[in-house]
This record gives structure tokens, sequence and C-alpha cells, in this order.
């Protein structure tokens, strides 16, 4: 299986649901089975936000606890892809093993030092272990803007 790809969402003008629903809706656009990984807490007002996010949409999602392999988008504590889910979708500093998945999204709040320190360490680990990461900005309108990695520079002839 080949490396997988890290790609890191950096909110910074929305909450944390307004942002996390529009990226679930292009993965489900693509037909990814997702797996979204986060506190109880989160993954509970992310449930309801998912059932209100826009009054033309529904995005088809469940717990983990009921009937997982039926659902597209999986609410769940731990990172298993029990709905053969190969994205991760990781809030609130959780991690995952890559073995399982082709792609993992990070999204973190950038005012939370704690999960942003865990972002930090887990872009570190992706590049230092030669693996594709991507680094996303929210911009203002709620949109995203990816900062590319600078080249190293080619070594110069005497």
């Amino acid at each position: 299986m080949a490396a997988a790809e890290w790609w890191f969402y950096h909110i910074e003008h929305t909450s944390l649901d307004a942002a996390i629903a529009p990226l679930i809706e292009k993965c489900l656009e693509r037909k990814w089975r997702v797996v979204v990984v986060g506190h109880d807490e989160t993954l509970e007002r992310l449930n309801k936000t998912l059932w209100t996010f826009r009054e033309d949409s529904f995005l088809p999602h469940g717990r983990a606890r009921t009937d997982a392999e039926k659902h597209p988008i999986l609410l769940s504590t731990e990172a298993t892809a029990t709905n053969g889910a190969k994205v991760a979708l990781l809030l609130d500093g959780s991690d995952i093993g890559m073995e399982t998945f082709e792609r993992a999204m990070v999204v973190f709040d950038g005012g939370d030092e704690t999960v942003r320190a865990k972002a930090r360490q887990q872009y570190k680990a992706a590049t230092d272990g030669g693996g594709a990461a991507r680094y996303f900005q929210q911009e203002r309108g709620g949109g995203w803007k990816e900062f590319k990695r600078p080249e190293p520079a080619a070594p110069q002839p005497d």
C-alpha cells in the first residue's frame, strides 16, 4: 500500500462544526467513505450539525454504535474503518495508524493550543516519514487556501 496522504485544515474564522460539514460534503461528492474520529461530545454536536447543515442537503451519517457498515460517514471515538472508510477525518487531536487509511484529514481550531500542537507533531511525522502532507488555512469567507511547503534549494555547482 502506498504511503498515506495527510491533509491539515487550520480553522480560524468559523466553528469546527461549520468547517467540517462542507469538507464531509466534498468527500461524499468524491464517493469517499469516511470515519470521523473525535471525542464523544464533539461527535454528538457534529451529529446534530450534519442533520441541519443546509436546508437543501442531507449528509448521510451515523454513529459507530448503530449499523456502522451502512454509513458512508461514520462518527466514532475510535479510528476503525468498520464502514469501509479509506479516509479518516481527525478531530480533537485524534490520531490513527495509517495502515488502514489512504488519507488522514486533520481538522483543528487554531485557537486550541493542545490540538494545534498535536497537528504540528502529525505534520512533522508525516513529512519526516516521506509521506505527502498538504496544509490548508481557512480564509475569512470559510474557504480554504493551500500553503505549499517550499521545495529545498537545488545544490549549486562549484
